[in-house]
């Protein structure tokens, strides 16, 4: 049997040290790109091919591996622009640390296995659902846990404070007075079509982005003078075109039509401004229009939408730093900042 050359080997053969080999497998801006390249080719030619990443994470304890679950499928997050941004905060975090991230979505029926299959350190957790809580998974390991908009822990987390951006946006927008309001919420109900909702149906709070953004809305309108019908509240299932056209469209074709939308997501709120142009409402002459997030795409639309600005990259660099320990383990609330732009000036 041939024994496997080891990175002790390979020094003594080339004439280097230990640190030099593995600098150049692991971290070639520690050398010059002519050595890296002269003992990359050497190594070749003997026949090592770089230090083995299971014996490593056997000698070591770590695998270099951050779990990312999603609450999502992954084909809806990697094209959702709220978790792409919050993806690229984590990357340029794990990047520069020489990690990497597996990514996990909580729709699949053997998650669990799965993750406790996977050779990862720990997990960084993003917005779920209070359903999704029970029987969590990562619950069941003793690895490091960094919960994201999840609101369920004490913990090192990241958190966006939802309440006053939609509480600040909701003030300004109802500065216009507008005789009829809409709320076209994401998410508040534990359903999957569009549909008004009941008071008694609403997630918790405590667990929930969407009822905290509902909220804010609330105290804004109580504190405006404005008395906010279940009926005028509609729930958009999913961050996605569709259900959030369809939910624009009911609204705006109600005999009283609403005056100002209040929109969840910026998403949202460039459908709604869709649906308006189309049936030949002027935004904002005939209808306000605001959103929350902060997406590119809000500020390429014409009229340009005005919302509220979540940090969604610094939200996942810091979750990533929380994770390597480069920052406090505490939980993190990140402020809002609102953009006034053309659909509500």
């Amino acid at each position: 049997m041939i024994r496997r050359l080891t990175l002790k080997d390979v020094a003594a053969r080339l004439n280097v040290s230990i640190a030099t080999i593995s600098n150049a497998f692991n971290r070639p801006d520690q050398l010059s790109a002519d050595l890296r390249v002269s003992i990359l080719q050497e190594c070749e030619d003997i026949g090592y091919f770089g230090p083995n990443a299971a014996a490593r994470s056997l000698r070591t304890g770590r695998t270099g591996i951050v779990g990312v679950v999603l609450s999502d499928k992954l084909s809806f997050s990697v094209s959702d622009a709220v978790a792409s941004q919050f993806l690229r905060g984590i990357a340029e975090v794990l990047d520069t640390a020489e990690y990497n991230m597996l990514l996990l979505s909580l729709h699949e029926h053997e998650l669990q296995n799965r993750m406790q299959a996977s050779m990862v350190d720990g997990f960084i957790i993003y917005g779920h659902r209070p359903r999704q809580y029970e029987n969590a998974p990562w619950s069941l390991q003793q690895k490091r846990t960094i919960e994201v908009d999840s609101f369920t822990t004490e913990g090192a987390s990241v958190s966006v404070d939802n309440y006053q951006g939609a509480k600040d946006i909701a003030n300004h927008a109802l500065r216009h007075k507008p005789d009829n309001v809409a709320i076209l919420g994401l998410a508040l109900l534990n359903s999957d079509r569009v549909c008004r909702i009941r008071d008694d149906e609403l997630f918790d709070e405590a667990a929930s982005i969407s009822v905290r953004r509902l909220n804010g809305y609330f105290d804004a309108l109580e504190e405006n003078g404005y008395r906010m019908a279940p009926e005028n509240i509609w729930n958009v299932p999913l961050n996605a075109h569709k259900f959030a056209y369809q939910a624009a469209r009911e609204a705006l074709q109600m005999v009283n039509r609403p005056k100002l939308l209040l929109c969840m997501s910026d998403l949202i709120a460039i459908a709604a401004v869709q649906v308006a142009l189309q049936m030949g409402l002027r935004v904002p002459e005939d209808l306000h229009v605001v959103g929350f997030d902060g997406i590119p795409e809000s500020a390429n639309l014409h009229p340009s939408i005005t919302t509220v600005h979540q940090q969604s990259v610094e939200k996942g660099r810091i979750a990533a730093e929380l994770f390597l320990g480069l920052r406090e383990a505490k939980a993190e609330m990140l402020k809002t900042e609102l953009i006034i732009r053309e659909s509500c000036p």
